[in-house]
């Protein structure tokens, strides 16, 4: 055999050894897939209770995306089994919008995941006719609701599973405020009053305040977790209303 052949011999041993161990990779990559994929797949949803809850988080900002967030939060929250509860101050809906809003629909499909809301349908001040009195006297009552909430989770037990069918009322892992900074800057709450509902947190709740535009400062440094959403550019500044499924 020349050394020409004896080469091309060689080289084509080499060509079928990678080949034949790349074929064994691909089919190892595709069985760790297809075993990850049966791990990550939908569980069935039981009470728990979350190990490492008791932060205070706070989203504010003038881009869209704080109330998304809270919400994906509270979804994966409840996901794990963790009882999740929104408490949205501010709104409701508004004439440019439906009464009813997607977070909802979907929140009440959702088990472990409770919603209510003590804002006027409309917001203060853009494209509402509702006068200050009314938007106070909804964010005032939302206040009380607040800590009423907030007394509820110091009585129960936080450590443990909580069922997932259960009123607010006997205890959440999870509480969302829902523009509750929006409310406190537009001084329809005080915010000194929204530093009590911090001051009344228990250790085991998640306590998650969005809203505002400007920095809630009464807030932010008493909090674990602070985020700023900021707008970049958005179609309102062209015009366009709020889109169904996007923003209500």
């Amino acid at each position: 055999m020349t050394d020409d052949a004896t080469d091309d011999a060689a080289d084509d041993a080499t060509d079928d050894t990678a080949d034949d161990a790349s074929e064994e990779a691909t089919d190892e990559a595709s069985e760790g897939t297809s075993e990850a994929a049966a791990v990550i797949g939908p569980q069935p949803i039981e009470p728990d209770a979350p190990g490492d809850f008791g932060c205070t988080q706070v989203w504010w900002g003038d881009g869209k995306g704080k109330t998304t967030a809270a919400l994906g939060m509270g979804f994966r929250a409840a996901g794990h089994g963790y009882r999740v509860h929104l408490l949205q101050f501010m709104k409701g809906g508004a004439s440019s919008v439906e009464d009813v809003r997607g977070e909802y629909n979907a929140i009440h499909a959702m088990p472990g995941f409770t919603y209510e809301h003590s804002g006027h349908y409309g917001w203060h001040g853009r494209m509402d006719p509702t006068d200050d009195v009314d938007h106070e006297a909804r964010a005032q009552g939302g206040m009380e609701r607040a800590r009423e909430l907030l007394d509820a989770a110091t009585d129960a037990d936080l450590d443990a599973p909580l069922p997932l069918d259960a009123p607010a009322d006997d205890g959440v892992h999870m509480l969302v405020f829902d523009e509750l900074c929006y409310a406190a800057n537009r001084d329809l709450v005080d915010p000194d009053a929204v530093v009590d509902l911090l001051e009344r947190k228990p250790d085991g709740l998640e306590l998650v305040l969005t809203g505002g535009h400007e920095e809630p400062t009464y807030v932010t440094d008493r909090a674990d977790l602070v985020t700023q959403v900021e707008k970049e550019q958005h179609p309102f500044d062209e015009g366009v209303p709020a889109r169904k499924g996007t923003e209500f």
